[in-house]
């Protein structure tokens, strides 16, 4: 079991005819720092589904909560406190990648709640990439006086675990699962039944160009927990090339399993191959249908 540490330092300062107040604290599990100045929070947490977290590694396509409780010291007008909230992803070397300047603008009437609870998302997927780190920021204000709040934290982004990846020569940036009806990316290995799914691979590079075209292979083999073939595609692709442009976009082969027949897990192969060289991808999960 994880055992989760918070670090608190509180400063007030008392000055005539005014009070001031400043909260440092830092998570040292997720590393988040937060700093309040005439604002506080009882608690600043990360939430994935509906599930508390306490880890500062996310997977591509996770989408992630941040959650401030019982934030206090806003100036009411006509019973109301109307914050603002800005989020900011940026690079370690501090190119902004993601900037949502103010995500409660449209509320210009604020909140009349009590205790009073703000939250925000992040879906971990483009313009974000796996293998990468990045730092999170996110600042709340009071529009009606001076008080501010920030949370400051570094994350860095994973691929799916279960996708087990073959590359001979081929570079890519991402591999991954979508659902399309659900309009996500998958993270684990589970997908539904009797919808279409789909492995993306974007970014592929490795393959041999002739008049702005190239010319891959790619296979699918599944099989099911009995040794049942439940899919064999030997060439989806056939005899004709693709627009190396829109090769290297992204390719986005796709299956559906149905039938009570089916037994879990579900192997998985995917191969990519170069017709006019000799390099190859290959991508492989077991795979759960509920």
């Amino acid at each position: 079991m994880t055992t989760k540490v918070v670090l608190v330092v509180s400063f007030i300062l008392l000055m005539p005819s005014c009070e001031f107040s400043k909260t440092l604290n830092k998570d040292l599990v997720t590393g988040m720092v937060t700093n309040g100045t005439g604002l506080s929070c009882d608690e600043v947490y990360l939430s994935s589904g509906e599930e508390k977290i306490s880890r500062s590694s996310f997977t591509y396509g996770e989408k992630i909560y941040v959650s401030f409780d019982n934030i206090e010291g806003f100036k009411k007008k006509e019973g109301n406190a109307i914050p603002g909230l800005q989020m900011l992803v940026t690079t370690q070397s501090g190119d902004t990648i993601l900037n949502y300047p103010d995500l409660y603008a449209k509320n210009d009437q604020g909140f009349n709640l009590s205790p009073l609870a703000l939250s925000t998302n992040l879906i971990v997927a483009d313009p974000l990439h796996s293998r990468y780190q990045y730092k999170l920021q996110i600042y709340i204000w009071d529009k009606n006086g001076t008080g501010k709040f920030s949370a400051t934290m570094d994350f860095s982004v994973s691929p799916n675990q279960y996708i087990e990846i073959e590359s001979k020569n081929i570079s890519y940036n991402e591999i991954y699962l979508y659902s399309r009806v659900q309009g996500k990316v998958l993270t684990g290995n589970t997908i539904p039944s009797e919808e279409d799914v789909y492995l993306i691979f974007e970014g592929l590079k490795g393959f041999v160009e002739e008049g702005e075209m190239v010319f891959p292979g790619l296979s699918m083999m599944a099989t099911d927990a009995d040794g049942k073939v439940v899919l064999d595609e030997s060439d989806l692709v056939g005899e004709g090339g693709m627009e190396s442009s829109n090769f290297s976009t992204q390719l986005a082969p796709s299956f559906i399993f149905s039938g009570a027949n089916i037994k879990n897990p579900i192997a998985c192969e995917v191969v990519i191959w170069d017709k006019k060289g000799e390099n190859s991808i290959r991508a492989k999960i077991e795979l759960n249908v509920e």
